[in-house]
């Protein structure tokens, strides 16, 4: 047996009992959870605004976890709602072989829209992720609603009737099973509304936007289809887009589509995917270790 004396020699010290690396730096780990009344995002913006104010510039700061996902997702709910109409615009054109008829459609998604941020204002809500999941099912629930009247009316339109009573015609015969549908959904997003529970506030934000939004498609989107029909078929003849369509022949049109459907979504494609960036490059900090630290640090890097 040989004795630990004869190695070297032993003192007490005090240190930390892990250390812990994050991209290759020494972190330390803040947990926090925010405050009632304040939403996850209020309380990482006023944590970089502490950072910013009292740390100093050698030490930086980062997200993990779900504060990563979240600060990384952050932001893109214009793009996601963008990318929405887009494809909502191609699909309606290829079905009405128009590139004006579909505007029709898309003026009533806005007001659905409105309806939802409504709602989550008159319950105090905020606008998060279950949020703006609602909110794109909410355009294609509206679009749905918007697509039967003015599909009908534009058959209508075709066959020689006139364009504002084909609207009116095409409103009263689709209203009640618009109104029946929508309805029917409204009462199934009812217990997500008031639900209560492990896992409620999900359902809250979902719930309401959906269902306010909803409430304001079937009493004003309803009303302004029509209207907006009208409005299209009016700027449709002032452009002459009927004379240019009588010029060109219609199989000419439909391989002129084809080919800018087929660009113009892989376009789309290509900008929604998105690269994994691990954060910002921090130069090495300057600590002021002593150098025997220093060295051993940079044999364990």
């Amino acid at each position: 047996m040989v004795p630990l004396t004869a190695l070297g020699t032993t003192s007490y010290t005090t240190g930390p009992g892990t250390i812990k690396k994050f991209n290759m730096f020494s972190t330390a780990a803040i947990s926090a959870v925010a405050a009632p009344g304040y939403s996850s995002g209020e309380a990482m913006a006023a944590m970089q605004h502490i950072a910013r104010e009292h740390l100093p510039d050698n030490i930086g700061l980062e997200w993990s976890g779900l504060s990563y996902q979240e600060k990384k997702a952050g932001g893109q709910t214009g793009m996601v709602l963008a990318l929405v109409f887009l494809f909502v615009f191609l699909f309606l054109a290829a079905q009405y072989e128009s590139w004006i008829v579909p505007i029709a459609v898309l003026l009533s998604l806005p007001v659905a829209a409105l309806g939802a941020y409504l709602g989550i204002w008159a319950t105090g809500l905020h606008n998060d992720v279950y949020f703006q999941i609602g909110l794109v099912t909410l355009i294609g629930l509206a679009a749905k609603n918007a697509i039967l009247i003015v599909e009908f009316a534009k058959v209508q339109v075709d066959a020689g009737v006139d364009v504002v009573q084909a609207a009116l015609h095409a409103a009263r015969m689709r209203f009640r099973p618009i109104l029946m549908t929508s309805l029917a959904f409204v009462l199934g997003m009812l217990p997500m509304v008031i639900a209560t529970g492990p896992g409620s506030a999900s359902r809250h934000s979902l719930g309401t936007g959906v269902f306010f939004g909803m409430l304001v498609v079937i009493t004003v989107g309803i009303v302004l289809v029509p209207f907006f029909f009208v409005f299209i078929y009016k700027m449709k003849k002032v452009l002459n887009l009927e004379r240019v369509s009588r010029l060109v022949p219609k199989e000419k049109i439909l391989r002129k589509k084809r080919p800018f459907l087929f660009i113009a979504i892989i376009l789309v494609a290509l900008a929604s995917l998105s690269s994994c960036k691990l954060g910002e490059k921090y130069a090495r900090p300057e600590l002021d270790l002593p150098a025997e630290l220093e060295e051993g640090a940079d044999t364990l890097s």
